[in-house]
């Protein structure tokens, strides 16, 4: 099977009919991504972003978003905001209760990276990955648990964080970060187990190789970076497969987008791009795939 969308079956599919998805920082990039591969099978979309208005280096805003939701099948609705802000977070919750009767996805996608050295990091930054990555998925998840618990239609939490690796590489690569991102981990880890009996599977995805996003393109090298990349649809797709299994098997779960798309049978992974040999993400000491 090939590695694409078009390929699978996700086109037009109803799996997802009338399931409510929360995606943070979805106006883009890896968010967007898993917000259209689940509209692609009819689900409802609340995106939470920042982008109400056109940026100079940055694709789409969540307004655009929301009208790409709406063109692969599923329903969408934007919520202007920042989920640093609890205020906003309850909004977007809010607006998915009102829309659509409850939540049964939510995807903390929203994140920030600063990888400088220590001694030249600011604790602006470092504030700033905190508040992002680790208080960011806090809020929102708090937010939805209520709802989460009454679904009927499988809840899930998928975090965009990696499998807490120790390799003292990573450790001492960029520490704040890493320690902004792991905590985003131990978090999802933490609620399977607090709420094992509640039927929330609680999981984390992390992408095996760079993902073509801003946040690769806008670098000083970003072209050839880009080039060496995955398109950001193989999370979409590593995604819809993690949330179309009952949540107590994913309970707990950190994965790999390659190794889930394994598991469900694509092993050719060459539609996503990246030539043939795409870099290995952040994180990650070898191939999957």
């Amino acid at each position: 099977m090939s590695g694409t969308s078009n390929e699978t079956g996700d086109i037009g599919g109803t799996r997802f009919a009338g399931r409510t998805m929360v995606v943070s920082g979805g106006s883009r990039g890896i968010g967007l991504a898993i917000a259209l591969g689940a509209a692609r099978q009819g689900a409802n979309v609340v995106l939470l972003a920042k982008t109400a208005e056109p940026h100079p280096k940055l694709p789409g805003t969540v307004h655009t978003a929301v009208a790409d939701v709406e063109a692969a099948g599923g329903k969408g609705v934007a919520v202007v905001g920042d989920v640093r802000k609890e205020e906003d977070v309850a909004r977007a919750i809010d607006t998915a209760v009102e829309h659509f009767g409850g939540v049964d996805v939510v995807v903390n996608n929203a994140s920030a990276i600063a990888t400088e050295p220590t001694e030249a990091l600011s604790a602006k930054k470092f504030d700033l990955m905190m508040d992002i990555n680790v208080r960011g998925t806090f809020l929102l998840t708090k937010a939805a648990l209520p709802h989460l618990r009454k679904s009927t239609s499988g809840a899930h939490v998928i975090t965009l964080a990696p499998p807490l690796n120790m390799n003292p590489h990573w450790l001492g690569a960029h520490p704040t970060y890493t320690l902004s991102k792991y905590g985003m981990t131990l978090l999802s880890l933490g609620w399977a187990s607090e709420y094992a009996d509640a039927g929330i599977g609680f999981s984390c995805l992390w992408p095996e190789t760079y993902i073509a996003t801003s946040a690769v393109s806008n670098l000083a090298d970003g072209g050839d970076l880009v080039k060496s990349s995955r398109s950001p649809e193989i999370m979409g797709d590593a995604a819809v497969q993690i949330l179309s299994r009952p949540p107590a098997e994913v309970n707990g779960q950190c994965y790999i987008d390659a190794a889930v798309l394994a598991d469900s049978g694509v092993t050719d992974l060459s539609g996503y791009g990246g030539g043939d040999d795409p870099i290995l993400d952040i994180f990650v000491d070898g191939r999957v795939s």
